[in-house]
């Protein structure tokens, strides 16, 4: 059931919290000093219980690069939500493909926990045990999950009332299936530049012609 929460917590956990300065910034930054959003950084690796700190190690079976330990990620789970309030997340390549509805059900939800992967995988064991859900921003693999967690965030923040203003989330891209998966061509003053003009039916004042060709284009 689709529940709006006054305020939205997020934990990301991460071994590069440095890397989400990006959301410091433009809207993120303005829902959080507005109480809409709180999100906090966990470096996973300070739950390492090796002497120097060591997250990752050699997959069983063989196979090119290191694999994240399960130990200090579910040690970090279990320490910052002992009692599975939140919806937990696990962001991989090797799943489904995030989308305007799933991202605007997330918002629905009072927390949401983030787990950046690294390396060459994360011992599954760590996802089995701790997360509710995996998810995917393409198929193609980047250095890590801190990338995919700031589009998630961002894509996520923007659905929560009062971040972006309600008739531009009706109308933008992949929002409106009956209108169209995406948006329409948007035009701005001058109404002439370098030859081209803006369409008429859009400086007519015809609210009626302008909406059909808004559906139309």
């Amino acid at each position: 059931m689709f529940v709006l929460y006054s305020l939205m917590q997020i934990d990301i956990l991460t071994l590069f919290p440095e890397m989400f300065s990006a959301l410091d910034h433009s809207i993120i930054r303005r829902a959080r000093d507005a109480g809409k959003v709180q999100i906090n950084f966990v470096n996973f690796r300070k739950y390492s219980k090796d002497k120097h700190k060591k997250v990752d190690d050699y997959a069983f079976g063989g196979g090119a690069g290191l694999v994240l330990m399960p130990q200090p990620i579910v040690d970090c789970v279990e320490d910052i939500d002992p009692k599975h309030e939140a919806h937990r997340i696990f962001l991989t390549p090797a799943a489904p493909v995030l989308t305007q509805t799933r991202a605007r059900e997330l918002s629905g939800y009072k927390r949401l926990l983030l787990l950046c992967g690294h390396y060459e995988g994360t011992d599954q064991r760590a996802i089995d045990l701790c997360f509710d859900e995996c998810i995917s921003i393409g198929e193609y693999v980047l250095t890590g999950g801190e990338i995919p967690a700031m589009v998630l965030v961002d894509s996520v923040v923007r659905h929560i009332p009062g971040v972006i203003n309600e008739e531009s989330l009706k109308y933008e891209s992949f929002s409106n299936v009956a209108i169209g998966s995406w948006e329409h061509p948007q035009y701005t003053r001058p109404r002439e530049f370098r030859g081209k003009t803006v369409p008429e039916v859009l400086l007519s004042g015809n609210h009626s012609e302008i909406e059909k060709w808004k559906h139309k284009n």
